[in-house]
């Protein structure tokens, strides 16, 4: 299995995972993905990076209830290991990863999709920052950066800025057929 967090960077996520407030921006993405669930004919979603499973709790408010709902996060190992989907969201997470392992995150990200990836990134500091006093957002870097990471995996649907968590962007993307 590749590596996509350390221990030492998993302990600083547990630790602002105890803030209820940490987490939260599933919620404002929810009707997004509601929205393409629906007009792709989705019937499963893997949440990667779940956290405390904003994402679920958002799609029922949007009103629509996932027929299998996959949550992976490595702060709740009860989640158990990531999982393949026809829609897979990463939302407000790849930005947190640390810097030496977000290839094998895409990578991974990219072996467990198996129609379309919703993915939300956000592009400045975080407000919250680790015990150790480094920002939460370890990689803060323009669309261009991303996106030459993305698309050696996945093909870009669609992509739209956002100012829902500052400066933002958020992506559907499809698995590149010579990849799987």
């Amino acid at each position: 299995m590749t590596e996509t967090i350390s221990d030492s960077y998993l302990q600083q996520q547990r630790i602002l995972h105890q803030n209820p407030n940490y987490g939260v921006a599933s919620l404002s993405f929810a009707p997004i993905v509601a929205d393409i669930m629906r007009q792709t004919g989705s019937n499963s979603i893997s949440d990667y990076g779940a956290g405390k499973k904003r994402l679920l709790e958002g799609l029922k408010n949007a009103g629509f209830i996932p027929s299998s709902y996959l949550p992976y996060d490595p702060v709740f190992p009860e989640y158990g290991e990531p999982k393949c989907a026809d829609l897979v969201c990463c939302i407000d997470v790849l930005e947190h990863i640390e810097p030496e392992l977000i290839d094998n995150v895409i990578l991974e990200l990219s072996e467990i999709t198996n129609k379309l990836g919703f993915f939300s990134i956000h592009m400045g500091p975080a407000a919250k920052v680790l015990s150790d006093g480094r920002n939460a957002h370890l990689i803060q870097k323009p669309s261009s950066w991303w996106l030459k990471k993305l698309t050696d995996y996945f093909e870009i649907l669609h992509l739209q800025t956002h100012q829902i968590m500052g400066n933002g962007m958020w992506l559907v993307v499809a698995q590149k057929e010579s990849i799987k």
